[in-house]
């Protein structure tokens, strides 16, 4: 008897794909979920090669699909902060089971090993074995 289970869509998962399915998404949502990264400034820093306008819209995004709450403070010069909402507080374990998987199956150079291990003993997250 053959077991397979056959669906022909499955909404939970299109549903995950079109929010986290951006090119940036996973890393903006790790800088922000586990190192605290709230400025579009330092966001641009930590994601080698991306353009403002992409950053732009994939943070409009992700607010849009409630992972982020966008606060504008109404100052000048302007001053914009990016958090978690409880759907992207909730999305945190998850972000850290990617890195730990990640992590654990592809190869890195010595140098990125060392920064792996200094992110995780700065931001306090344990090593994976």
């Amino acid at each position: 008897m053959d077991k397979t289970l056959k669906i022909e869509w499955c909404p939970a998962i299109s549903s995950l794909q079109k929010v986290v399915g951006g090119k940036w998404k996973i890393e903006i949502l790790f800088y922000v979920a586990l190192a605290g990264v709230r400025h579009f400034g330092q966001l641009k820093r930590c994601l080698r090669g991306i353009s403002d306008s992409t950053l732009s819209k994939q943070l409009r995004e992700l607010v849009a699909d409630d992972f982020l709450e966008r606060i504008d403070y109404g100052e000048v010069p302007p001053r914009v902060e990016y958090r978690l909402t409880r759907r992207g507080e909730s999305f945190k374990p998850l972000i850290q089971a990617m890195w730990d998987w990640s992590e654990a199956e592809f190869e890195f150079s010595r140098a990125e090993a060392e920064q792996m291990h200094a992110a995780r003993e700065a931001l306090g997250v344990p090593q994976v074995r």
